[in-house]
């Protein structure tokens, strides 16, 4: 029996990759030619593609996003969305956050750039960072005030890299409450409870089918606060998905 099952996960992770590629090269095109709009028009064009891909895809694997409402409804405003990170499949999963027509980017691995066909398209949808590199860190910290000051919400894992941990959530950087903080933009902290259970990061084969939940949480204002308030902040968001994460998954 354990067998069978097996390979019938084996037959499902094939058909879903399968998938993932023929959309990948359907979307392809249309991302090139939409580096023809311009930075900000053509990388809102780019988004609204990704996101559709990832419905489509979404759909033809049996993979359900699932929005659960501890806040309003109302989120078609501007945001720096972050959210907890620990699987690959949190990528797909944050093209859904945003409303369709509200444009979004982001901050993502400049690893995933060298992977052939995907990697052109991803550098062309997501602000890269190179954390080991003092000049593209401070190349997309740039990228993404100028987002923005565009009207544009962004995202970042704060973690900066997989949770492989047993804990709910690693240390945070302090980039996205220092950006908040510098252009008064609030926090919309995000939790991505599923994914591990969806793909785990052992290894691609062991994507499964169901629902996939995305809980928002109330939004965290920034109003009247300064530099010196990051570490406060930080802690604040960090409690919440705390606290959040241990409502939702079972942690020790």
């Amino acid at each position: 029996m354990k067998l069978m099952l097996g390979f019938l996960r084996f037959i499902y992770c094939c058909w879903a990759f399968a998938w993932f590629l023929v959309l990948m090269f359907l979307a392809f095109p249309l991302v090139m030619l939409s580096l023809s709009f311009g930075k900000v028009k053509g990388g809102n064009v780019i988004y609204q593609i990704c996101r559709t891909w990832g419905v489509i895809w979404y759909f033809l694997i049996g993979i359900r996003y699932q929005p659960v409402w501890e806040a309003s409804k109302k989120i078609q405003k501007q945001y720096i969305f972050v959210a907890n990170h620990i699987s690959y499949l949190d990528i797909p999963q944050i093209l859904m956050i945003a409303k369709p027509g509200q444009p979004l980017r982001i901050l993502g691995k400049y690893e995933m750039v060298k992977i052939p066909i995907f990697g052109w398209i991803y550098k062309a949808a997501v602000i890269l960072v190179d954390r080991r590199n003092a000049e593209t860190r401070a190349k997309s910290v740039r990228a993404l005030k100028v987002a923005i000051k565009n009207g544009i919400s962004i995202f970042i894992f704060p973690e900066g890299t997989f949770n492989e941990s047993s804990d709910p959530l690693k240390s945070f950087f302090d980039g996205a409450f220092r950006i908040a903080i510098e252009t008064g933009t609030p926090i919309k902290p995000v939790l991505l409870v599923d994914t591990l259970e969806r793909l785990h990061y052992r290894s691609v084969f062991a994507l499964t089918p169901g629902k996939n939940r995305v809980v928002y949480l109330d939004e965290v204002p920034v109003t009247g606060l300064e530099m010196k308030d990051i570490g406060h902040l930080k802690q604040k968001v960090f409690d919440l998905m705390e606290q959040g994460l241990r409502r939702y998954r079972n942690y020790p």
